[in-house]
Order: C-alpha cells, then sequence, then structure tokens
C-alpha cells in the first residue's frame, strides 16, 4: 500500500483540524488580488461579446497555467531530489493540501449559525449566514437560516473538501492547485450579470467540468453515510433540476440523507428566485433547524472517514493486483 499517500492525506487534514483557516498572509489573498488585477487589464465590460470571451479565457491562463506549472516542477524537484516517500515531500504536499481545503472554517461558520439558531438568537443567526450565502438574509426566519446554512454545508463540502481531495488523488500537488485556482475564479468571476457574462464564461465553465466527478462522488458518499434509499431517490429525482449541474446532485442527495426539505424559494439581490424543492416531499421530511445544520456537519465528517477508509481499501487492492501480476 502506498503509505506515504495516506499519511500525506491524514497530515492535511490534521493541519486543517489544528490550524483551521489562515487568518493572515494566505496565499489565496495575493492570488486574489491577481485575478483582480487581471480582470481589469483584460475584461473590456462586453463591449464586444466573442472578444471579451476570448479575453476571458486568456485570463484564465495566465491566471492558472502558470502557477500550476511552477508547483508541478516543484513537485518534481522534491520527488527527484529526495524521493517520493520522504518526509519532508509529505509535508510539502499535505501542507498544499491543508491550503486548498476548508474543513475546519466551513464547521466553524455552520456552528456560528447553529448555535444562536438553537438560542433564539435570530439577529446573531442571521449575521452569522450572511457571510457564508449570496441570498438576501435580513428577513430570514428560523427555517430560512437553517435552510440557507444547510444548504451551504452540504454544498461547500463538495467544494472545499472532496473536489479537492479528489483532484489532489488523482494529479498530486498540481492537481488540487489547478482546482483551488479555478475554484476561486469561478467565485469571482463566475457571474451571470453584465460584467462577467462573456469574460466570466471560461472561469465557469472550468469550474463546471473539474467539479462534475467529485461533485457525484460526493452526492454519493451522502448517500452511503446518511438515509441511503431517500438520498439516491432525491438524487435521481431532483437533482437535475437545479441551476447548478453540481449543487442540485450533492444538495439533493445530502436532503435525501439527512430527511429534510431544502430548497424552496429564495431572494437574491431583492430578487425572488422559485428553487425546486430537495428532499423527502411527504409528512415524514423535517423542516431546517438548527439541529439539521448539525447533522449535515456530521453528515461531511462521515463522508471524509468513508474517502479515507475507501483510499486505503483501493490502494490495498491495487498492491494485491500488483503482486498477482509480478
Amino acid at each position: 500500500m502506498n503509505v506515504a499517500l495516506v499519511v500525506t492525506v491524514l497530515l492535511a487534514f490534521l493541519l486543517d483540524y489544528l490550524l483551521g483557516e489562515t487568518k493572515r498572509f494566505h496565499p489565496l489573498v495575493g492570488f486574489g488580488n491577481w485575478a483582480i488585477w487581471l480582470e481589469k487589464a483584460f475584461n473590456d465590460k462586453n463591449e464586444i461579446p466573442q472578444m471579451n470571451k476570448s479575453l476571458g479565457i486568456l485570463a484564465w491562463l495566465f491566471a492558472v497555467v502558470p502557477i500550476t506549472v511552477l508547483f508541478f516542477f516543484m513537485q518534481e524537484w522534491l520527488v527527484n531530489t529526495l524521493g517520493d516517500g520522504h518526509w519532508l515531500v509529505i509535508i510539502f504536499a499535505a501542507f498544499i493540501l491543508y491550503l486548498a481545503m476548508g474543513w475546519k472554517s466551513l464547521l466553524e461558520h455552520a456552528m456560528n449559525i447553529a448555535t444562536p439558531l438553537k438560542n433564539n438568537d435570530l439577529i446573531k443567526a442571521r449575521l452569522a449566514v450572511s457571510m457564508i450565502v449570496s441570498r438576501d438574509t435580513q428577513n430570514l426566519n428560523e427555517n430560512g437560516i437553517a435552510t440557507a446554512a444547510t444548504e451551504s454545508v452540504l454544498e461547500n463540502g463538495a467544494d472545499a473538501i472532496f473536489s479537492a481531495l479528489f483532484w489532489f488523488l488523482l494529479l498530486g500537488v498540481p492537481g488540487v492547485v489547478m482546482y483551488r485556482l479555478s475554484n476561486t475564479l469561478d467565485a469571482m468571476w463566475g457571474y451571470k450579470n453584465e460584467r462577467f457574462l462573456h469574460f466570466g464564461w471560461c472561469a465557469a465553465r472550468v469550474d463546471d467540468v473539474l467539479n462534475f466527478i467529485p461533485a457525484r462522488l460526493t452526492a454519493l458518499s451522502y448517500a452511503l453515510v446518511g438515509n441511503t434509499r431517500m438520498a439516491i431517490h432525491c438524487w435521481r429525482q431532483q437533482g437535475l433540476n437545479w441551476k447548478s449541474p453540481n449543487a442540485g446532485p450533492v444538495m439533493a442527495a445530502g436532503a435525501g440523507a439527512l430527511n429534510v426539505s431544502l430548497g424552496g424559494a429564495a431572494q437574491y439581490h431583492s430578487q425572488m428566485q422559485h428553487r425546486p424543492n430537495l428532499g423527502p416531499h411527504d409528512v415524514k421530511a423535517l423542516q431546517a433547524n438548527g439541529e439539521s445544520i448539525v447533522k449535515a456537519c456530521k453528515l461531511v465528517n462521515k463522508a471524509i472517514l468513508l474517502w479515507v477508509v475507501a483510499l486505503v481499501f483501493i490502494l490495498m487492492i491495487m498492491n494485491v493486483l500488483e503482486a498477482m501480476v509480478l
């Protein structure tokens, strides 16, 4: 079994658990400033849509490719110099994976909402949920706050944890760097408004492609560690109805796994959007509340454990097959 890979993943989660999100000097802050400069330099504000789309592609390449290539050569140099399983190589890879994930910060944000909600402090809960969602929160009731927070935990579990882990396992350090930078650009440029409709097209589409497989693996993971039958049913019946091709399966499966009702109408930028309902439609379905947020966090943690166990099992099988061939 490739012990170094397992140790790297476990060390990354340990670093995340102990350190959480870095409060100062996070590399993504610097990358964000670079992305802001590129957008100002390349975005012509849709004067010529097709030209602006091409400029968006060029800006994406300038933003992502040089840094990804740099980390590719850094990893290759370390491996060639020290060896694949050297402790410095493991620490380097684990640290990069840790920076690309947001496990502890996701759970902390969620509990910052759940705790005041359980104490009937709606003002504090609204303020906390406004930190992680883009919808209007000033008039949300208990169910609205809990729905927004539960959806965010389920969706960001895929984006901030499982997609990053997937690309690290597939392509190593350059893979997770490419994913995190691409995901950050989607968050900055992937809006369907006048400013970014054409310029941000590339960032949005690349993020959709990179998240396609991880999102479905996340949905399957939620199903396996929760109410499996209901999660699969909601995924199949509701996942494709969502505006996002990747968030839909994840949140539908998560709602079914938790047996909670999510989705429905929500207000964004003073405009009401009528989103599909997610989760069971019968009377047994629970309305989202503070406890739903806590259960969503536990679901994410169980899914992480499932991925680690699956990784160990897959590596063991690969070693057995390799031994049989030799």
